[in-house]
């Protein structure tokens, strides 16, 4: 059975980039040698793995990738971390953001 993993990378910059691959050993091995010039990586090097999941599905894997990287930087931090209260909590806070409340007072 083949296996797809979504990852997030810190990049020397201290920014996050979120991939999805099937060879990750491979995959970070590229992004570190800068193979695509055109890849967010490539002038951000060297990065390092911070977070991966592993996924059955591609479109479980691809759905997850596309989550996480709608999420802010400190968002991604809290997963990194394994902070659910703090990603709950960021969660929720952008929820409110985007949706304000309609009473006045």
């Amino acid at each position: 059975m083949k296996l797809y993993y979504v990852y997030i990378v810190n990049c020397s910059d201290g920014t996050y980039y979120t991939g999805i691959t099937s060879t990750l050993e491979a995959r970070l091995a590229q992004h570190n040698l800068g193979v695509y010039r055109t890849c967010y990586t490539f002038s951000r090097r060297p990065v390092a793995l911070a977070w991966c999941a592993e996924h059955h599905e591609v479109w479980d894997a691809i759905g997850t990738e596309k989550k996480i990287k709608g999420w802010s930087h400190d968002k991604k931090t809290a997963l990194i971390n394994g902070d659910f209260k703090a990603l709950k909590e960021l969660s929720h806070s952008r929820i409110s953001a985007s949706h304000p409340s309609t009473s006045s007072g």
